[in-house]
């Protein structure tokens, strides 16, 4: 079973930077992959914040844009969120997603998320 752990959150002023990163292990055999960062704050829907795929291209949710990174290391199964300038309302848990697809498949696994915390 594919394991996603997130790690890297934490308590961080506003106007700060955290760097999360996403371990991914046990994944099988795939044509093509994505991994996604999402975010969830206490009473709101879980939101898109940002997606790298194999290949390398990315996708920004419009609110985090030229403050944010996501990046991969493909040979150390990992995904990285640099994130700068951080805002309070980016206090949420942040979740890595992976996303695989094989033969006229698609599989999505989720990490347990990380807490971010922003201070004003």
């Amino acid at each position: 079973q594919v394991q996603l752990v997130e790690s890297g959150g934490g308590l961080v002023q506003a106007g700060g930077s955290l760097r999360l990163s996403c371990a991914a292990s046990r994944i099988p055999f795939s044509i093509d992959d994505a991994i996604g960062w999402y975010r969830q704050a206490p009473g709101q829907p879980r939101e898109f914040v940002a997606t790298i795929s194999r290949g390398g291209s990315t996708n920004y949710a419009d609110s985090v844009k030229g403050r944010f990174t996501i990046s991969r290391d493909n040979t150390k199964n990992t995904a990285y969120l640099q994130m700068n300038n951080l805002k309070p309302e980016a206090a949420a848990v942040y979740y890595c997603k992976l996303v695989i697809v094989g033969l006229g498949t698609r599989e999505d696994y989720w990490g347990q998320g990380t807490q971010v915390t922003v201070s004003s």
